[in-house]
């Protein structure tokens, strides 16, 4: 697919003023690396402009859905593995949502020493009501693709992500 000036887009115009300052380097990458960030940077700033109902930012939101997805309370260390987020700002992040209601943080009867998280039925409503919006607002952003050429980017995002983890 070849662009034409109409279809041209801010990572293009970036691509080409860092061609222009080092004409010697190779910039593909920013193409790509370049879109799958600005994709980012807008559904991050979508899902926070939804998530200021609520009073949380992303970070929070992240940690309740590893909640909701359990089918059993959590470590602090499994939410650690399901977030991406440092065990630094699960513990304080953790603090704040159980400040709020939105998670319990209970003792393990097997080992006093392991606090185990939960959701609350507030927090439930939280992700209740924010996940479908979430999906929703999504699934906008990819309109533009269709079912196959979605499964052929999760392919090739995924050959990324494995190398990048390997």
């Amino acid at each position: 697919m070849s662009t034409t000036p109409e279809s041209r887009d801010l990572v293009d115009r970036i691509q080409d003023e860092w061609i222009g300052a080092y004409p010697e380097l190779d910039f593909s990458p920013v193409g790509i690396l370049g879109r799958i960030q600005r994709i980012t940077t807008v559904a991050g700033q979508r899902l926070d402009r939804s998530l200021e109902a609520h009073g949380i930012g992303r970070s929070e939101f992240d940690v309740l859905g590893a909640l909701a997805r359990s089918d059993r309370p959590l470590r602090a260390s499994e939410v650690v593995s399901t977030t991406m987020l440092s065990g630094a700002s699960i513990t304080k992040i953790t603090e704040n949502l159980a400040a709020r209601g939105l998670l319990e943080r209970d003792r393990s009867a097997r080992d006093r020493r392991v606090v185990l998280l939960s959701l609350t039925d507030a927090g439930r409503a939280v992700v209740d009501a924010e996940l479908p919006r979430r999906l929703s607002a999504d699934d906008a952003i990819l309109a533009a693709l269709d079912g196959d050429e979605r499964r052929a980017l999760t392919d090739l995002l995924r050959k990324v992500v494995a190398r990048l983890d390997g």
